[in-house]
């Protein structure tokens, strides 16, 4: 996936994957977006008639080295998603408004769920609802973020640091639960490092991992554990308990519940 072309209607933009995030050519999106001859003077124009975006463009622009139109590898002017939609706010063509309405829309609907925090749960149901899943696996998976949620809780009260402490013992869960780390999880569905592995995850993948960490949590309560080794421990004791259930229910349909496909295309498939 990495330093692959994203179409963008008829024109491409350059993209990759670096530091977490995807980063985009903020040329091509210029260029997209104003069918401008030179993208580099006309971001040039736009930075001097924006000048909060001229004053932050050095965090909102990063040269990172791709492939230039010539064909040669240089070093490109990118912008994170968050640097790529303020750039489009300042664009006044007709093909940027679809995205300032979009922007104006989910504004809106972040200030509502600050009021009403229901609201959020009722969007994230519509919204997997919309890409096909069922009441049931979007029940699982309600279930599975609220126990994530008390899971990292207990990790952060009992000294673990958010990012790689969290990936460390999560990782923990994976490998002596599905004797596989979460990045070979994701290898195996085919999905990119950017992409949600439980999004993939069948019902019982789901109902596995919720079985795990709602152990690990239980562990750590009845251990008071504290510090990321002690916390190791708990979470590699949680993984075994899942890896005895995942055991018994493939014995039991003789055949493995790790599946290359994701939920959505194995639904689709039946």
């Amino acid at each position: 996936m990495k330093n692959k072309l994203a179409l963008f209607e008829d024109k491409k933009i350059r993209k990759t994957w670096q530091n977490n995030k995807w980063y985009f050519s903020i040329f091509d999106v210029v260029y997209a977006l104003t069918d401008s001859k030179d993208p580099k003077q006309y971001t040039k124009k736009l930075k001097a008639r924006d000048l909060e975006i001229q004053n932050n463009w050095g965090t909102i622009c990063t040269l990172l080295v791709m492939t230039a139109n010539d064909g040669k590898k240089r070093k490109i002017q990118m912008a994170d998603t968050e640097g790529i939609l303020r750039i489009i706010q300042s664009i006044p063509s007709s093909k940027a408004e679809p995205f300032k309405r979009w922007l104006a829309k989910v504004g809106s609907e972040r200030i509502e769920e600050i009021n009403n925090p229901e609201l959020a749960m009722d969007r994230m149901k519509q919204i997997y609802e919309k890409k096909g899943y069922s009441k049931s696996w979007i029940e699982q998976r309600e279930r599975s973020i609220t126990t994530r949620h008390n899971l990292t809780d207990e990790w952060k009260e009992r000294g673990a640091k958010v990012g790689k402490d969290y990936a460390i013992l999560t990782n923990e869960i994976y490998k002596s639960g599905f004797g596989i780390d979460a990045k070979e999880y994701k290898n195996i569905k085919g999905l990119h490092e950017s992409q949600n592995l439980r999004d993939s995850m069948t019902n019982i993948e789901l109902a596995l991992t919720n079985l795990g960490e709602a152990t690990a949590v239980e562990f750590h309560r009845k251990n008071n554990s504290q510090g990321i080794n002690r916390l190791k421990e708990d979470v590699n004791k949680a993984g075994n308990v899942l890896n005895k259930a995942k055991i018994e229910i493939e014995n039991e349909l003789g055949k493995s519940i790790i599946t290359s496909q994701n939920y959505i295309e194995l639904t689709d498939n039946k």
